[in-house]
């Protein structure tokens, strides 16, 4: 059976909606302008599940000088544990390697464990800490690193 979710680019419109999931998912969460903000900068870039015409999940990130970075990626609750995230994860590092990244960074709270989990069989690896990184709760942030393939 196909996936019940389609994967397109984010744009600026979805900013609103992208905000809400944010609220639902992340003690500090991005406003609806920020998401405009980086949709509108040409180093910005992102993808968005849609599944019965609502978006319910999206990673953002951006690529600058070769460098792209995973700046956040979410699944509403009633969506996660059917592969949405892999998925995302997927569409994201194709539109930012598209976009020149040769490497991808991203940090991500260190008892997020479904994360990690997802980034590590992906091939992200550890290479470096934030201590206290994350606000609400006050949490160290494990940053990983994926090196792309030639042509990737």
């Amino acid at each position: 059976m196909d996936a019940p979710w389609q994967i397109r680019p984010a744009r600026s419109a979805d900013g609103d909606r992208l905000a809400v999931i944010e609220r639902r998912c992340f003690g500090d969460p991005w406003s609806a302008a920020a998401f405009e903000d980086i949709f509108r900068s040409s180093t910005g870039h992102g993808v968005v599940a849609v599944r019965r015409e609502e978006v319910v999940g999206y990673l953002v990130g951006r690529v600058v000088a070769g460098e792209g970075e995973i700046l956040n990626l979410a699944v509403v609750p009633e969506e996660r544990r059917q592969g949405l995230g892999q998925r995302l994860l997927e569409a994201g590092l194709a539109a930012l390697a598209g976009a020149g990244a040769r490497e991808i960074l991203l940090e991500v709270r260190e008892h997020n464990l479904p994360a990690l989990d997802l980034y590590q069989r992906r091939g992200f690896r550890p290479v470096g800490l934030r201590p206290r990184y994350y606000r609400n709760p006050v949490e160290d942030a494990i940053v990983l690193r994926l090196a792309l393939a030639a042509g990737a």
